[in-house]
């Protein structure tokens, strides 16, 4: 283990420190085991020094208050970017372990602790640690629709700006609409660089002059990169550099929200294949339905899996003469999120450059928009888990 990397150790149970402390002596393969730099049943003591410790790695339980100590956690990465949390918890909900890992925990161990199980996942903590490469932790999220005039790039937009102010991480907001995009028109942005001047330069720019290239909406964590100026340059994008500049956006940012064009080609493929998660948007009508159904078969023959496709209604209003399980049973695929028909406030937020929240926060379609971001950073995180741990952590 690395010796500059501190273990402090925050628990008010002494029996379960001394547990910790005993499977800690064996997560070393070499025999050397692992010694705690400090222990704490103060909590407070315990955080201050892990804001000043650097590199480290705390291990916290939050059995006893879990609201205060995961707020805790939130302080305690703010102020130390290099902390790395492990948290335990004899409550192991589906909302604890997410409220946990939105606070910034690398990890979270149900107690009681079995012994197998946390060493597996310390020694693995340890090798992202000390890795030479960065984890990859970015999450790449898709709007796709084959037929256009559904509000798929307001769905992008707004969802991309909750994702940002929720996680206070960065989020990448890129418009592969290449020839007709409209994000920066949604967001009143006129970007000095756009897709085809990073496309012709993402092999020589490094993550910091790549984030220059990026405009920043005003003073969030989200930054756009918009469709090219000349509608001529779309043509010279290729495929392989839309990889390439996802590849290198994974390296700085949280999220990545891409706002693809209704066109099937392989740009749009490689996008949807390198997706974490696809919203499939829908309104209810026959023929963004049977467009919706389409897009299933294409989803299909490409391989993805049901947990990669979630679909989302837009524009939905009670009283539909179009059951929502009348959808559902064409599509065949549940109805994940529906986004209800506000259109005095989406047409004043388009006209206007702005997301929906900043025409009216208290408004139902707002609300829905922060609701929706919260749900699909959740979901995201669960399937984290339960990749990870074959954990059936579900929402």
């Amino acid at each position: 283990m690395d010796s500059n990397l501190n273990v402090l150790l925050i628990d008010s149970d002494e029996n379960s420190r001394s547990v910790i402390k005993a499977y800690l002596s064996q997560v070393d393969s070499d025999g050397e085991g692992i010694g705690i730099a400090a222990e704490f049943s103060d909590f407070d003591a315990g955080f201050e020094l892990a804001s000043k410790s650097g590199r480290c790695v705390v291990i916290v339980d939050i059995s006893e208050n879990p609201e205060r100590v995961i707020n805790d956690i939130k302080n305690l990465k703010s102020q130390n970017k290099e902390a790395f949390v492990v948290v335990l918890s004899n409550r192991a909900s589906a909302d604890v372990i997410i409220k946990t890992m939105r606070a910034g925990a690398k990890e979270f161990v149900s107690k009681p602790v079995i012994k197998t199980e946390f060493l597996e996942i310390f020694r693995e903590l340890l090798k992202d640690i000390n890795s030479k490469e960065e984890k990859d932790s970015c999450k790449i999220i898709s709007t796709f629709s084959n037929k256009g005039g559904i509000g798929k790039t307001s769905v992008a937009v707004n969802l991309a700006v909750e994702l940002a102010q929720m996680s206070k991480e960065k989020v990448a907001l890129i418009d592969l609409n290449l020839q007709l995009g409209d994000v920066a028109t949604f967001l009143d942005m006129t970007p000095p660089f756009a897709m085809d001047y990073i496309a012709d330069n993402i092999g020589s720019l490094d993550n910091e002059e790549l984030l220059k290239t990026m405009t920043r909406y005003k003073n969030t964590t989200l930054y756009v990169i918009a469709d090219p100026l000349n509608i001529d340059k779309s043509q010279d994008i290729t495929a392989e550099q839309i990889r390439n500049i996802l590849t290198a956006l994974k390296k700085t940012f949280s999220y990545i929200v891409i706002d693809i064009g209704t066109n099937i080609d392989s740009k749009t493929i490689t996008a949807l294949d390198m997706s974490d998660l696809i919203l499939l948007i829908a309104i209810v009508n026959l023929p963004a339905i049977r467009s919706t159904q389409r897009c299933m078969e294409l989803f299909d023959r490409l391989g993805y899996g049901a947990d990669k496709i979630k679909l989302v209604l837009n524009r939905y209003m009670e009283n539909e003469d179009i059951k929502t399980s009348d959808i559902e049973e064409v599509v065949k695929q549940k109805v994940y999120w529906k986004i209800p028909n506000n259109y005095l406030i989406m047409m004043s937020a388009i006209n206007k450059g702005v997301p929906v929240n900043e025409i009216n926060p208290d408004s139902n379609v707002a609300v829905n928009y922060k609701e929706f971001a919260s749900k699909v950073s959740d979901y995201l995180i669960t399937q984290k888990l339960n990749k990870s741990y074959n954990r059936e952590v579900r929402i």
